[in-house]
This record gives structure tokens, sequence and C-alpha cells, in this order.
């Protein structure tokens, strides 16, 4: 047996669904006879044995194909949508074609009434257990391969390769799903540089998780960059990136949080624009540091408000922008109550020495979770901007 066989319960929950008394008590006397331990419940209708199942799972059900309320591979199916255990079908003598077909339905064997020994049926149970338990782990196994090959398609559209020309300038991000093996949710960011030299980055949220909000985080991920490429910057790409919004969520309640970030190396200046999103984090060689920045309200919320006022700031001629989404701090900061937020995130990277950007990113996603110790599940992404123009 497997290791999950061999580690449940001794006993095989077995239900017996037959509404022939007779047949009954000799299904029950074989396997009084075999060395099976196993309990036994009998039904006599596909509608009581579905109550049945429901509240209490069983390992196998014997299952007979004639009865008062289904008949045929209709009774398989309709056992079939209300439990995960093996079923074996109970045929008879002048039915030689009930039981191939039990199978192709979904079985996982069929017995001969009649012509069943104690061993034969001791096997045949322990035997379509296992086989259910290896067909549901195959399954589990290729939906585990299938949502893979889509957070990949996903993660091509909300993270693709910057855009960058400038050998001053660098980017890193990283990107977690919030739960393990889910898909990804609605973080998205992006990089790209103009012939003008500056550098254009997002990052951004849409509320909620799965598919529709992934899908909308690639629209207006790529959205963001191809406006950006055409020409459109600040309040007025904000504007547009609102009504790509409005037109292409699947909710009325979907929202989008996003800061836009232009840096301009020649000038060492950064422009940022909030929408409903956390200030980044500046990094310098003495520390680093929390930004004060002017907030404006989420895409989505408040459609044509266009309030999205703009913050500069002077940068050193070395340093680094952290941009991320609010899973990094939304986590619990220990074994207590407090959640992590700004200023722990800024505590952490003032601890952090690391070699690379990737390498600091990958310590800080570290550090947070080890603290959050799985606690809290949101989706996170995290874009670093790194820069050096000259010389201290």
């Amino acid at each position: 047996m497997s290791e999950q066989a061999a580690g449940r319960a001794e006993q095989y929950r077995i239900l017996l669904v037959e509404d022939d008394d007779g047949d009954a008590l000799l299904v029950e006397e074989l396997l009084f006879d075999t060395d099976l331990p196993h309990s036994l419940a009998r039904c006599r209708t596909a509608a009581e044995a579905r109550t049945a199942l429901a509240a209490d799972p069983v390992d196998c059900v014997l299952l007979d194909l004639h009865l008062p309320d289904a008949s045929g591979v209709e009774t398989i199916q309709a056992i079939q949508a209300g439990t995960h255990a093996a079923i074996i079908v109970l045929t008879g003598l002048t039915e030689p074609q009930a039981g191939v077909q039990a199978l192709a339905t979904g079985a996982q064997d069929y017995l001969i009434k009649g012509k069943v020994e104690p061993d034969l049926m001791q096997r045949a149970v322990r035997y379509a257990v296992e086989r259910k338990q290896a067909e549901r782990a195959n399954a589990a196994l290729q939906v585990g391969r299938l949502r893979a090959e889509e957070n990949a398609r996903l993660e091509r559209g909300l993270l693709p390769q910057p855009l960058l020309s400038s050998t001053t300038l660098t980017a890193s991000s990283r990107y977690y799903p919030g739960r393990a093996q889910a898909l990804l949710g609605g973080d998205f960011l992006d990089v790209v540089q103009t012939d003008d030299g500056q550098v254009h980055a997002v990052i951004g949220d849409v509320s909620g998780h799965g598919p529709d909000a992934a899908a909308l985080g690639v629209c207006l991920r790529i959205a963001w960059r191809a406006l950006t490429l055409g020409g459109h910057r600040d309040q007025e790409l904000l504007h547009l990136l609102e009504q790509i919004h409005v037109a292409e969520r699947t909710r009325s309640d979907l929202f989008t949080t996003c800061t836009l970030i232009t840096l301009d190396p020649e000038r060492s200046t950064a422009t940022l624009h909030l929408a409903g999103h956390h200030e980044p984090v500046l990094l310098t060689p003495d520390g680093a540091q929390e930004i004060t920045a002017a907030h404006g309200i989420a895409l989505g919320i408040s459609p044509g408000l266009d309030a999205w006022p703009p913050t500069t700031l002077a940068l050193p001629t070395r340093g680094a922008l952290i941009a991320y989404t609010d899973g990094l701090i939304e986590g619990f900061a220990g074994t207590g109550t407090d959640r992590l937020g700004p200023r722990g995130l800024v505590h952490i990277l003032d601890t952090i020495h690391a070699p690379d950007p990737g390498t600091h990113l990958d310590q800080l996603i570290a550090r947070t979770r080890t603290l959050n110790a799985d606690r809290h599940t949101d989706d996170l992404a995290v874009l670093r901007l790194d820069w050096n123009t000259g010389t201290d």
C-alpha cells in the first residue's frame, strides 16, 4: 500500500448501496470472512447514499447498478458527484458488459454477484482505494502543472523585461503570490527609458486575487508602457489608465493603487505620483529613508476626479528607490499582532548588506516572510531602481 493508505486509520470505511436485502446480506458476510479491517454502512437508494456521503465520507462504495431511483451508468454518476471514494460496481450474471461500462464511466472496479470469494473482495477493495488515491494524486499534479504554466504566462504580462538603455541605472524586481501554488494576483510593475533619457517606472496593485485581477493588471501594465512610450505623462497618463481600468474591470468594486516614478538622471530628480499607493523608500549610502509625498486617490474609486499631485525629490548621485505593493508590509512584524508597516520595512533595510540589488531584494523578502510566518497571505511585488551618476 502507499504511505498515504498505510498512514490512515486501520479500518476501511465502506458504504454498501443495495436495495435487495438478500444481496446486501451476502456482501456483509463476504466482508466478514475477509481479513480486511472495515466498518460497513448501508443505503438503499442513490439519494440516501449522497446524503450519507455528505455527512460521513468513506473510502469505498460498493454500488448496485439497479436502485429504485437510479439505474445503469447514471447510478455511478449520481454517486461520483458527492464523493472522492473509490467505487466498485456490483453487477449480475446476465450483465456481461455492465462492468466494462462502469469502468469507462469512472468506477475503479466491478464484481459479479455470485462469483465473489472473500479473497477477491478483499483485493478489490484494497486495490480500488489505491487506484482512486493514485488518480486523485495524478489529477492534482496535472492541476499544478497547468497552474505553473498559467503563472508563467501571467508573469510575462505582469513583470516584463525593463526597457533600459542607460548604463548608469539598473532595475531589479521580485514577485511572490500570496498563497502557495496560487495564480498570480493583480500586482504589476514595469520600467522603460524614453529617448530623452528619463526613466519611467510603475508599480501597481489591482484589488482582489485570481485571474480577473491578474488580467486587469496585465492590461494596465501594457497600457502604461504604450502610453508612456507614446509621450503621455503624469496626471494625463493616470487619467487614461483610470479610463482603461473602468472599461476593462469585471466588477464595479475593483480598484487599482499605483505609483508612477519619473527619474531624471541628468537633473538627479525623481517625480512621484501616488494613486492610493505607498511612498517608495530611498536608499542612500547613509541608509534607508522614508519619503514624504503627496497622495492621490486610487484608480477606479472616483473616476474623473483626477487628483494626483506630483512630488519631486532631489536624489543623491548614487542610491536606489524601492517601490512595493502592500503585501510586503501588511504582514506581521513577529509573533505579536503588530504589522510590519513602512517603518518596520526601513528598519529591515538598514540591517541588510547584500552584494547586489537582486540578492538584497531576496534577503528583504525572506526577512519579512520569516517575521510574518505565513500569517498574512497577500501578493507582493517589489521594484528596485539603482543609479550611479557620479561619485559622492
